[in-house]
């Protein structure tokens, strides 16, 4: 029996007028997008009015159709070479202390977008020095070399999401790779140890709770740092559907194994998700080190 009807701990706070004014026209000024938007996530009411938000690069049309992301999906327009720089200008002009900067996925392109990152990543430092960056990155086809562009445009943070356990991988992400998603992070590790490096799943898709703690300690093994864990939420009658609702107590629970995993820091409930408070657990980070 599939879960239909929200429980009463799966709750959103809306956003205010003058917080979607700001960001919105923000983002619309410079022809970008927000993850927080096209992805529909339920925490955008907190994070606007708290003056952040994730920008999304590469467009907004992904190359890859997952049975649970609201990201539309089909043939991507053609890359805006100045996009990096109205990333900047953006971020300059909200005068974020920590950006995020996630994409669609783009297996249309040779080195899956890694590119356009690095740019970003620099335009950032370049409009804002004192700015905190972290980057959400796709897969990027596989490719290391690809993945040590990014690198070496030395983020802050470089995230990158298992999204569920390796079982489910064929049903939910059938065009990823869990074992590279794994290794990816390890690249990032054995590349620069002194990157912070962050990953984050959904639960209630079916997993089991030892798939789970598989998955932490797969996580843990390849020097990941922070994980986000958060409830899958049905976008629309067309996406896979909510096994079951996970209850505060379990996520208090996978906040402990994954602390007994190895992992330095795991932020788990209802609403979490990859760049939730993503400011205040990279200070957190930093301060306890």
């Amino acid at each position: 029996m599939r879960s239909r009807r929200l429980p009463p701990w799966v709750r959103t706070k809306p956003a205010t007028a003058s917080a979607l004014a700001k960001i919105g026209s923000c983002a619309s000024a410079k022809g970008l997008a927000t993850i927080c938007v096209e992805a529909r996530c339920p925490n955008r009411g907190e994070c606007f009015q708290a003056g952040t938000a994730t920008f999304l690069i590469l467009g907004d049309t992904c190359t890859r159709n997952c049975s649970f992301c609201a990201v539309r999906s089909g043939r991507p327009a053609a890359l805006q070479p100045d996009e990096p720089k109205r990333v900047a200008e953006s971020v300059a002009a909200l005068r974020l202390h920590h950006v995020v900067v996630t994409s669609v996925t783009r297996d249309d392109l040779p080195d899956g977008g890694a590119s356009v990152f690095a740019r970003t990543i620099e335009e950032i430092r370049g409009a804002c020095p004192d700015t905190t960056v972290e980057v959400l990155i796709p897969d990027l086809r596989g490719s290391k070399e690809s993945l040590g562009g990014v690198i070496r445009a030395h983020p802050d943070v470089l995230g990158h999401n298992l999204e569920t356990v390796r079982r489910l991988y064929p049903v939910l992400r059938p065009a990823a790779s869990y074992a590279w998603s794994v290794e990816l992070l390890r690249v990032v590790r054995d590349t620069d140890a002194g990157m912070v490096t962050k990953s984050g799943i959904m639960v209630g898709v079916g997993e089991t709770r030892e798939e789970v703690i598989e998955l932490m300690r797969h996580l843990a093994e390849a020097g990941c740092m922070v994980l986000t864990i958060g409830q899958y939420l049905r976008p629309t009658g067309a996406h896979y559907p909510v096994a079951r609702f996970i209850s505060p107590t379990e996520f208090e629970e996978l906040e402990r194994l994954g602390a007994e995993a190895g992992i330095r820091v795991v932020v788990a409930g209802p609403l979490v998700r990859s760049s939730y408070r993503a400011s205040q657990i990279y200070q957190d980070l930093m301060t306890a080190q």
